[in-house]
């Protein structure tokens, strides 16, 4: 039996989530600027070049059956760029992967980083057929910790300055989701 291909772009009520092309290199940049942005991030603020050399990377991530084992998506709202999220491999059996995601801050309290994420992790399991999924993030942040828990991500480690990240310790927390967890709840 084959394994199921992931269709794109992925539709939500809301969002269109589709592979990147270099024209969103100033939507990108629109927020991947911004200090505010960038605090969690493990790279500064983006200038222009960076937009450039970041956004030709994601173009190669266009599946985890690709020869980079990593997909990379950008999601639209009202025909506008406002959030990327990428899904990569980590274990060498190919089963566990990682999810990370970037919102534009004026478009948060919506749903719509919610929308998206949920959208890649049913991808990763009914599609890719992941065991496992995670998603690191600085400690500090918040709203992705928030994020994680509204979809079902379990918090599974606190790591106490584990991490030397422009010019200070930080703390990392790990959240993760088995395919088995999306099972569980279904029955509930």
């Amino acid at each position: 039996m084959s394994k199921p291909t992931l269709l794109l772009p992925l539709q939500t009520d809301r969002l269109t989530l589709r592979l990147p092309r270099p024209a969103d290199d100033q939507d990108l940049l629109a927020y991947y600027s911004r200090a505010d942005v960038a605090q969690y991030l493990l790279e500064e603020p983006w200038t222009p070049n960076d937009a450039e050399e970041q956004l030709a990377k994601r173009l190669t991530r266009v599946g985890l059956d690709s020869e980079v084992g990593a997909l990379a998506l950008v999601w639209e709202h009202a025909g506008r760029v406002i959030g990327d999220v990428s899904l990569w491999l980590t274990k060498g059996r190919g089963d566990v992967a990682e999810i990370g995601w970037v919102m534009h801050p004026d478009f948060s309290g919506k749903g719509l980083a919610t929308e998206a994420v949920r959208a890649v992790l049913t991808a990763a399991f009914d599609v890719y057929g992941l065991h496992r999924v995670a998603a690191q993030m600085d400690a500090r942040n918040a709203a992705s910790a928030r994020l994680c828990e509204r979809l079902g991500m379990q918090r599974e480690a606190h790591l106490r300055q584990d991490w030397w990240s422009k010019g200070e310790w930080t703390d990392t927390l790990i959240y993760g989701m088995l395919a088995s967890d999306r099972v569980e709840k279904s029955l509930k």
